[in-house]
């Protein structure tokens, strides 16, 4: 079966060739063939499929007259053999395959070992391998670009800053502009995905536009997985793209040509701005910065354009440049979360509630200091506002039908129940409630069970026979509701009373245990 791309690499062929790619400068960015590219263009409609050597064609080509172009060989030259021939000769064109890919000679000597059982040695591969790339130089192109089409983002290595009482190197930013060179420096601390999106902002911020595409190594900031022809983008920072409006480019493993102004910049900014200093503070660094770069970097003449960047960038790239969004990145973190038998996720100490139906799946959390949000398959399920360690956000909505947290909540809900049977069901259950507690909400549930089984007036008329009997029990409701023919006027302010009942015992019977006691005492006696 066809490998099928996944739905971000869908997505990133169809943006670059909405900015007008070619196939050819597609697949030399991603590694993805041209002939699948095409099957993912929009505007392409699927060609019928043609042999490429059809006999009729064959049969009615042209025949040349016989003599009219032959071919002279070249003479012979003496072939001189070499004495040696390494053992890794045979496997060739497997070797060739796998360098092609982008193996290395020690994955090469691996895959060799455990599929051909190859008996020479590791220094025979590498020998293999470093002849033959003798023997076909890899060409670079030169990338053109067009004003706000790309820019490139890497980090290097900052001059010495004083901190906790010792000189420690910190990480520089620096977006390179493709078409200007034009660039923004900033240096920090950490390399995390928070710290590279607020520099991306303040680049963007500086240039006074965003541009339509930007590379960027397999930064773990921006790639989680640096997978050759998939990588897997960072959910944050692609969420921040998609709010800015550009596309992300991850160059492929081991190929900083591919970023090569960038790479450059990072070197010329080590050795022209920072090499040799050291400062007393972060600002300190980036205020040198700054001033280097609005006095040197963008004032000079680039040595492949040979015109100034500055002059370059306001006249032609500044104009081309996507506009900043209307609002600010509202940052996030993103967690999995499995949801607890109780229906609530884990964020930091606290507890958010979810639909009950979830219980026991995955879910992911995406929360700031303000908001928790929960998605299930890129559609949310939840939304709270963050709340303090320890504390419960409970929605109402997510629990099932009749579920309560507390005992008030518990009785509000049972009251209400019978409320809607009638008054009397409902002053019956206060009576239970006032008598027995919270034993009494078992009761209360068993006659909303007869509720199921029995209509509302039989149920009204049982709940006003156990009243006025002063014996309000579910036993008592259950048998009054069972036997109907001692029915009683609800409209009726009388008290009337039952003449025969199974739980009321017939004159006959006290007579007997009168008698009975009277034995007994005189027995005593």
């Amino acid at each position: 079966m066809a490998n099928i791309l996944k739905m971000d690499k869908t997505i990133l062929i169809e943006q670059l060739l909405k900015l007008g790619w070619s196939y050819r400068q597609i697949e030399r960015e991603t590694g993805i063939r041209r002939e699948t590219i095409a099957k993912y263009d929009p505007r392409r409609s699927k060609p019928a499929k043609v042999p490429t050597e059809c006999p009729a064609l064959i049969e009615n080509r042209p025949k040349c007259p016989p003599g009219e172009f032959d071919v002279v060989s070249p003479p012979q030259l003496p072939v001189h053999l070499p004495t040696r021939v390494s053992n890794a000769a045979i496997y060739a064109e497997q070797i060739t395959q796998k360098l092609e890919v982008g193996l290395t000679a020690q994955r090469i000597y691996q895959d060799l070992v455990a599929d051909f059982a190859f008996k020479g040695s590791y220094d025979c591969i590498k020998r293999f391998v470093r002849k033959f790339k003798k023997r076909t130089p890899h060409l670079v192109g030169h990338m053109h670009v067009l004003p706000g089409e790309e820019a490139q983002v890497d980090f290097g290595r900052g001059a010495p800053v004083l901190k906790n009482g010792r000189y420690q190197r910190p990480w520089f930013f620096k977006m390179v502009l493709s078409y200007s060179r034009h660039s923004y420096e900033e240096v920090v601390w950490k390399q995390d995905v928070e710290t590279f999106i607020r520099c991306h902002e303040h680049a963007f911020t500086e240039f006074g536009g965003v541009p339509a595409v930007i590379r960027y190594d397999n930064l773990k900031s921006g790639v989680l997985d640096a997978n050759l022809f998939e990588p897997e983008l960072y959910p944050l920072y692609a969420e921040f793209a998609k709010h800015t409006g550009f596309v992300p480019l991850p160059c492929l493993p081991r190929k900083p040509e591919h970023k090569g102004k960038t790479e450059s910049g990072v070197g010329y900014t080590k050795d022209n701005a920072l090499k040799g200093l050291k400062f007393e503070s972060l600002e300190a660094e980036n205020a040198h910065l700054r001033n280097w770069n609005k006095n040197v970097a963008r004032t000079r003449i680039h040595g492949t354009t040979k015109r100034q960047v500055w002059a370059v960038f306001i006249n032609e790239e500044k104009p081309a440049l996507k506009p900043l969004p209307a609002m600010a990145f509202v940052y996030f973190q993103i967690g999995q979360r499995t949801v607890l038998d109780d229906g609530h996720i884990e964020v930091k100490g606290a507890y958010y509630s979810v639909s009950h139906k979830l219980i026991g799946q995955r879910v992911q959390v995406r929360f700031n200091a303000e908001t928790v949000k929960v998605l299930l398959k890129d559609q949310v399920v939840a939304f709270h506002r963050t709340i303090e360690s320890g504390r419960f956000s409970t929605n109402k909505e997510h629990l099932p039908e009749g579920f309560c947290r507390t005992m008030e909540e518990t009785k509000r809900y049972l009251l209400s129940r019978l409320a809607e049977i009638g008054p009397h069901c409902q002053k019956a259950g206060q009576e239970i409630i006032l008598a027995r507690g919270q034993l009494g909400f078992r009761a209360i549930r068993g006659i909303l069970q007869l509720y199921k089984k029995y209509s509302a007036d039989t149920l009204e008329q049982a709940c006003y026979q156990a009243q006025q009997i002063h014996s309000v029990r579910y036993h008592t409701i259950k048998a009054l509701c069972e036997n109907r023919q001692y029915d009683l006027d609800l409209d009726d302010g009388r008290t009337a009373f039952l003449q025969h009942h199974e739980i009321i015992r017939p004159p006959q019977d006290y007579q007997h245990y009168a008698q009975a006691l009277q034995q007994l005492t005189e027995k005593g006696d």
